[in-house]
């Protein structure tokens, strides 16, 4: 395979920015960005923006039209080869002659992997995979974790004084964090493809677990275009059938799970009596097409995320506050007692968000 140009590396880039444009409109497909080029110039290039509507490579041919004969089409994601709600793009290449296609990756699904470039290939197309590939997979985690493993990304919010604390001992938690760490995580909660919680988490506050439009950024609104917005389902843990309608969760937009024995999915429950978090989390990335879960729930499920080794990234708001070790702490007890066995932490990120610190980290795994 001859050494990819300057050009090859300036024309994926560019891809790969225009992907970015459906990180909250795709869900649950993958982000993908497309750029088509002649004799050097940019003559078509869209992303995919919601799913049934047109891939990238349909935006982008038919920007281009007649000039994507011979040209050099760049994707983040291998051309998809089957019939879904739309034709494969694969084939669309191909009818529009072009001459050359660069992926960034193969499709990770196995089902899929290779038989788009396999197609383009057999037509006479020249294939080069692999350019900016770990830029295009960081477009994608929670895709490619569902294809490659059947489990969907879980990311685990969690909110805490400075000293640990998520609530004072009368239960009193509203609000540790500043508005501007809130309006944060609704930009978290408008990227995922659904939102998990408890019945004790809902009830308590009252919450809605929804996207809130006046909560999100300007920049943010203006990514679903006329459209609309697109609420993550919400999936209640409700073992106990405590849930009632009264409740703001059932009056307002967007499709629920409730996982219950009088709800719409029925809990699985392991030897512990519990309601199974691996076989729930599967069950919605298999059986729903849930490729993201965004957790927001108290310190019992949280443990239980983490000690199941099910957490992906946690993302932890602390506020410049002091609520002393008579609050409510951000875990229960993970019954450790040795130093070998505490869960450590890869830090991604640290940053302000107003006047809170926001910590992005991903759970190690152990060593077995």
């Amino acid at each position: 395979m001859s050494e990819f140009t300057s050009l090859d590396f300036q024309m994926m880039s560019r891809a790969i920015e225009l992907a970015k444009g459906g990180i909250y409109t795709t869900p649950p497909n993958p982000n993908v960005g497309c750029v088509i080029t002649r004799d050097g110039e940019i003559v078509g290039e869209g992303f995919h923006f919601r799913a049934g509507e047109p891939h990238a490579e349909v935006h982008a041919l038919r920007m281009a039209g007649n000039q994507a004969e011979g040209a050099t089409a760049y994707v983040t994601l291998e051309p998809c080869s089957h019939y879904g709600r739309t034709p494969p793009c694969a084939e669309g290449l191909i009818n529009a002659k072009v001459a050359k296609v660069i992926c960034a990756m193969q499709d990770p699904n196995p089902q899929v992997a290779g038989r788009g470039i396999q197609m383009l290939r057999e037509a006479g197309i020249e294939v080069q995979v692999g350019l900016l590939e770990q830029d295009a997979n960081a477009l994608n985690p929670a895709f490619i974790k569902r294809m490659k493993t059947g489990m969907p990304y879980v990311q685990l919010k969690m909110a805490a004084s400075l000293d640990g604390q998520t609530a004072l001992a009368n239960g009193q938690s509203q609000w540790i964090t500043s508005p501007q760490a809130r309006q944060d995580v609704q930009k978290y909660r408008a990227q995922s493809g659904a939102i998990l919680s408890t019945s004790k988490t809902v009830i308590d506050d009252n919450a809605s677990l929804n996207v809130r439009w006046a909560d999100l950024p300007k920049s943010v609104q203006a990514s679903y275009l006329e459209q609309g917005l697109r609420q993550p389902v919400r999936v209640i843990l409700d073992r106990q059938n405590q849930l009632t309608p009264e409740l703001k969760l059932f009056h307002t937009g967007g499709d629920k799970i409730i996982v219950s024995e009088q709800g719409n999915l029925t809990p699985k429950i392991n030897h512990q009596q519990q309601i199974d978090l691996r076989e729930t989390l599967a069950d919605l990335a298999n059986s729903h097409n849930i490729n993201h879960v965004w957790v927001e729930a108290g310190a019992t499920l949280a443990s239980s995320l983490i000690q199941a080794e099910l957490v992906d990234e946690l993302i932890l708001y602390l506020a410049p506050k002091i609520m002393g070790s008579d609050g409510r702490g951000l875990l229960g007890a993970l019954g450790l007692d040795s130093m070998a066995d505490v869960i450590e932490l890869d830090i991604k990120d640290v940053r302000q968000i107003g006047k809170d610190i926001r910590i992005v980290a991903s759970l190690l795994k152990k060593e077995m």
